[in-house]
């Protein structure tokens, strides 16, 4: 699939990202990433906060190569609708995945960092830990 990165804006050609069964639901989505590049993240941040609100609103990653280097792809389904973006760099998908968290978390519409209920979700402001996937040996 022929795509534009968000970062460098290059075409590239990246996996095609699965996209909803419009007779199922969230789980079902999930279940269809199975066999693909893509892989369902659940948790995110150093503390490894709620990442979406399964099975509404759910982030998916993937990895791919082209002859230039390595590209990092997220997704995000949200109530049926897909959407995917990629990136050159680990950081800048990091970044991107870490803005949006923070939208559904400010908003509401996921559960995340209590210090961010109340904020404008438009307003990103990076906290300590935010910005990077959540690994579980940092929790030990």
């Amino acid at each position: 699939m022929q795509r534009k990165t968000k970062d460098t804006q290059e075409a590239v050609t990246v996996p095609a990202t699965p996209q909803r069964d419009v007779y199922g639901e969230g789980y079902d989505w999930m279940e269809s990433l199975t066999g693909t590049d893509w892989h369902e993240l659940a948790l995110w941040g150093r503390v490894g906060w709620d990442l979406g609100s399964w099975p509404y609103i759910i982030f998916a990653v993937a990895q791919a190569e082209d002859e230039q280097g390595k590209l990092f792809g997220y997704c995000t389904y949200v109530e049926g609708d897909v959407t995917a973006c990629w990136y050159r760099t680990r950081d800048a998908r990091s970044l991107a995945i870490s803005k949006e968290a923070y939208w559904y978390w400010a908003s509401g519409q996921a559960d995340g960092p209590e210090e961010l209920q109340g904020l404008n979700p438009q307003e990103f402001q990076p906290i300590e830990g935010l910005c990077e996937p959540f690994d579980p040996s940092w929790a030990k």
